[in-house]
């Protein structure tokens, strides 16, 4: 499968945000997350790097 989990960083802690995530769409300066159960999550946040091959999606939360 093609999915991804999304880890949020926190320090340099990455904590667990969704799984199985296939879809990320940029909304009004934030993310949405959608998984495979169609579930999903909006966080303000953004992409702070792609890891394809380990299937991870690491978020850094926007600062306001």
């Amino acid at each position: 499968m093609c999915e991804a989990n999304a880890y949020i960083l926190n320090g340099i802690k990455e904590d667990l945000f969704m799984e199985k995530v296939d879809r990320v769409t940029p909304q009004d300066g934030q993310l949405v997350l959608e998984n495979i159960f169609g579930q999903k999550k909006i966080i303000k946040a953004h992409i702070k790097e792609l890891a394809l091959v380990d299937h991870k999606i690491i978020l850094q939360r926007n600062e306001d």
